[in-house]
């Protein structure tokens, strides 16, 4: 990394509310590695619960994101991949649509703003690939995990669809490995890698969205994993709270499968102190990880 890097930060509505330590972790990561952060105190929701049922509005909650980064010269990094996948799939629609743009820019012009498409938008794990580069981050790991097994979860809206994303090879895609593997820790081959973790349907059907989960679990486990390492906050919740539901309910009986934040992995390699990094903030312990 030959300057300082500078991010508008997009939490989003989840993280903040849920998954705390998912921000903590990640902003200790990034000061480490000395990335600046510019909090905008006027971003709203990315417009994702409404993109099957108001489009227009789900465009313009995106785009008035986008360009209150975009005021401030700033690229945008999310922690979120729904976050990730609703920000990228409004720039596109604008991009191909100038008409949708025009209508989006009519309404934001109401408070002095305007989209004009001149940012890119990181993903967490995007921007520490592309943008810092592996040879930066290697400078800072002091700890190595040599003997952990990591089952990494790419999740679905980072990935698809892939021409608008463009995270990754959709088919076999191998960033989070990579940056896994900096840890020190072996990233294993799993059947289920790419498959859904569940947290679509919670709350709809619940029985099909924990049994989407426990094949996970249960593939990971099969395979030799000692932990799934997670990047967005929708799959960290379902592999670490619903989980635990799942443990207490005797759902699952012998395939636990702790989750675990890739910055909190991170931060840990780089020495980061546990607390810093809401280690105990995860409901399924994993303060083994780094004694």
């Amino acid at each position: 990394m030959n300057k300082k890097m500078k991010y508008a930060l997009f939490l989003g509505c989840h993280i903040p509310a849920r998954v705390q330590q998912y921000e903590t972790s990640a902003r200790s990561v990034l000061s480490e590695i000395g990335v600046d952060i510019k909090d905008i105190k006027e971003f709203n929701c990315c417009g994702y619960p409404l993109r099957n049922s108001d489009f227009k509005t789900f465009v313009l909650f995106s785009a008035r994101n986008l360009a209150l980064a975009e005021k401030l010269g700033l690229n945008m990094i999310t922690l979120c991949k729904c976050c990730y996948g609703s920000l990228k799939m409004a720039k596109h629609h604008m991009e191909e649509n100038p008409f949708l743009k025009d209508a989006v820019n009519k309404t934001l012009a109401k408070e002095g703003l305007e989209y004009n498409g001149n940012l890119e938008v990181k993903h967490f794990l995007s921007a520490l690939y592309s943008d810092i580069g592996i040879n930066t981050l290697k400078e800072k790991i002091t700890k190595n995990f040599k003997d952990l097994k990591i089952a990494t979860h790419y999740g679905c809206h980072a990935l698809r669809p892939s021409n608008i994303m463009q995270f990754d090879d959709p088919i076999s895609p191998v960033i989070f490995d990579r940056l896994v593997e900096l840890t020190g820790a072996k990233s294993i081959d799993w059947a289920l890698k790419l498959e859904c973790c569940g947290a679509p349907v919670l709350g709809i059907n619940d029985d099909l969205s924990m049994n989407l989960t426990k094949r996970k679990l249960t593939d990971g486990k099969k395979a030799g994993a000692d932990y799934l390492c997670t990047a967005c906050p929708w799959c960290h919740l379902q592999f670490d709270s619903v989980q635990k539901m799942m443990i207490e309910q005797r759902r699952i009986i012998n395939n636990h499968l702790p989750a675990i934040l890739f910055p909190q992995l991170l931060g840990l390699a780089m020495g980061i102190g546990k607390k810093t990094l809401g280690i105990n903030m995860n409901q399924i312990d994993i303060n083994a990880i780094g004694d």
